[in-house]
């Protein structure tokens, strides 16, 4: 190839980078586009997420425990709290894993296991583990418990939470009255 073919190949390589600038030029003046002041759209989220966060709030508040726990079973919880097992433990005199023992859980202090260290909240939430408390926390653990280390994504279906919880009370040296 001589260098007379070497020449036609840049120019055209050139011709088409000029042809494609000038074109963006010409329909940059035809196309006139004003541009706004302020990109963008504004979106009222602050009133919309004050409002729905007040709603579930009042949800959360209404729930019937006693008719919570009548869906619940415990087999039924047996079978679920295998998702649990992994870093809980709940055989009686059983050992803390990555969470504490949850053996005799269900009226104990939150935070109440001598032997494991707690997240901060945890430690400092000054409540028991009762029927509501377990519900609430097995819903969704970070959002019940504000800086748990918790990192369980919680139960969303009432009647695994309920099973778990009978479960749960279930393996104690004195199981609570159900509600």
């Amino acid at each position: 190839m001589d260098s007379f073919e070497i020449n036609k190949i840049v120019a055209a390589i050139l011709m088409v980078a000029l042809l494609v600038i000038g074109i963006g030029k010409v329909s940059d003046i035809v196309f006139h586009v004003e541009k706004p002041k302020i990109p963008g759209y504004a979106v009222e989220t602050a009133q919309v997420a004050s409002s729905s966060a007040s709603q579930t709030e009042a949800v959360e508040e209404k729930i019937d425990i006693a008719a919570l726990m009548a869906l619940g079973d415990v087999t039924s919880g047996e079978k679920i709290f295998k998702k649990c097992a992994a870093c809980h433990s709940i055989v009686k005199g059983g050992e803390n894993k990555i969470g504490p023992a949850l053996y005799n859980v269900v009226g104990r202090q939150v935070g109440g296991v001598n032997d494991y260290k707690y997240s901060k909240a945890l430690a400092d939430y000054g409540s028991a583990w009762t029927f509501e408390e377990l519900n609430g926390f097995l819903l969704k653990p970070s959002k019940w418990i504000k800086g748990t280390k918790m990192a369980y994504a919680g139960l969303r279906k009432e009647k695994d939470r309920a099973s778990i919880i009978k479960y749960l009370n279930q393996n104690s040296d004195s199981p609570q009255p159900l509600p």
